[in-house]
């Protein structure tokens, strides 16, 4: 059974990765910016639910020799959503959290995407990500075999919400508050598993980021005053937790 869900986890996985590069192109945008309907050749950006889904690539471009394949790469966010969803399911078995991460990968994929690329986490995309966390969690908490607290996650998320929020008070310049709305979600399915999982992914994520930050300023890519984008690692930190608690519990 555990077998079969994780091909079933990696071929969902895949299958809706190819459906982000696109999206990842048009939320990459400044604060403030509208969300980008054109490619980086100027040409309108048409295809699937009105042009937000699917491959990021120009086929208008294409034909003319002025532009073809444009935001991240394809192989690259299918390959690396398939692996994802793929170890999520094999380390939380046949339970109904396990349904929960699969959906809310996909989104948390695209926003370290967004945020890689221009440092931002729009809250089209934290506060659904909440609110969407914090709901499906109540519903699984109802069905049998379930192996989290519902309660817990809801508090996860303003634990871990409010932490960020002081941090961002105290140093509003080293991070953002998108960061902020981001750990509401991230604390809510952390939350699930218990509090020592909310610390280690927590702790997880401000350690790739601090890594990340130290190689930059290694390889003379960044100073040491330069800003990052938070929000991968913290997803990546997250991503940890939850595979460490799903063994845990089963």
């Amino acid at each position: 059974m555990r077998i079969l869900l994780t091909i079933v986890a990696a071929l969902w996985g895949a299958g809706t990765g190819l459906l982000l590069p696109r999206a990842a192109h048009r939320f990459s945008v400044d604060s403030g910016q509208p969300w980008s309907d054109r490619c980086p050749g100027g040409h309108p950006i048409r295809g699937a639910c009105a042009g937000w889904l699917g491959r990021a690539r120009c086929g208008q471009g294409e034909a003319a020799g002025e532009c073809g394949s444009y935001g991240p790469s394809t192989v690259a966010v299918t390959t690396s959503t398939s692996l994802v969803c793929a170890a999520l399911a094999a380390a939380t078995g046949p339970h109904p959290e396990a349904l929960v991460w699969l959906l809310i990968t996909p989104v948390a994929v695209l926003l370290a995407l967004v945020d890689y690329r221009v440092h931002r986490l729009p809250d089209a995309l934290t506060l659904p990500l909440a609110a969407g966390t914090a709901t499906l969690l109540g519903i699984t908490a109802a069905l049998p075999a379930t192996t989290g607290s519902w309660p817990r996650s809801l508090l996860g998320g303003l634990t871990l919400g409010t932490a960020y929020l002081l941090l961002f008070l105290i140093n509003p310049s080293g991070l953002g508050f998108g960061d902020v709305k981001l750990a509401l979600a991230l604390g809510a399915a952390l939350g699930w598993y218990g509090w020592q999982i909310l610390l280690t992914g927590a702790f997880a994520g401000l350690f790739y980021g601090a890594l990340y930050g130290l190689g930059m300023v290694a390889v003379r890519r960044a100073g040491r005053k330069s800003a990052i984008p938070l929000g991968p690692f913290m997803i990546g930190g997250a991503f940890t937790g939850l595979l460490l608690g799903a063994f845990a519990a089963t």
